[in-house]
């Protein structure tokens, strides 16, 4: 049986791919985040997961702190975290930044650091 998830049910607007899904309900195995931001600067405080998390940069430019390192990532590329390791990105601009994150979990798990 396939699961087809409607927009209204993971999207906080109609206009922006912004949101979050948690695969749980449907034997998924992951959840995902969508993200969105025009803000300069927007973008998750710093953060672990039990789990792997996967970044694909939509639109924009991002600067990604991942334990130690500095990466900034551009449209197209893909980024992944390792289990336990501190991150968080920002918005470098100009304009929306868009990312699709991919926890590797049927929930979301976030130990918040700041």
């Amino acid at each position: 049986m396939a699961y087809v998830i409607n927009r209204d049910a993971w999207a906080d607007a109609s206009d922006l791919w912004h949101g979050e899904w948690e695969g749980r309900a449907a034997g998924a195995g992951i959840s995902i985040i969508f993200f969105s931001s025009d803000r300069l600067g927007g973008g998750p405080r710093l953060h672990t997961h039990p789990y792997a998390e996967t970044f694909v940069v939509r639109q924009g430019r991002a600067r990604f702190t991942v334990g130690q390192e500095t990466v900034e990532a551009q449209p197209g590329q893909i980024l992944v975290v390792p289990p336990g390791t501190p991150h968080r990105f920002e918005n470098l601009g100009p304009g929306r930044l868009e990312t699709t994150d991919i926890h590797a979990s049927e929930t979301f798990i976030t130990d918040w650091l700041e």
